[in-house]
């Protein structure tokens, strides 16, 4: 996978959800926002 920086991931994951065709990328994003430890939506 191509280095990202954190906030390129995120919404790189968000995009990926929103048009929700790609479910492997989506996989890959969320495995590597986990390894990370980011959230990727805030809590309200």
């Amino acid at each position: 996978m191509k280095i990202m920086s954190n906030e390129l991931l995120v919404v790189t994951y968000r995009d990926a959800l929103k048009s929700g065709k790609e479910t492997e990328w989506i996989k890959i994003l969320k495995d590597e926002i986990k390894r990370r430890g980011l959230r990727p939506f805030k809590k309200r």
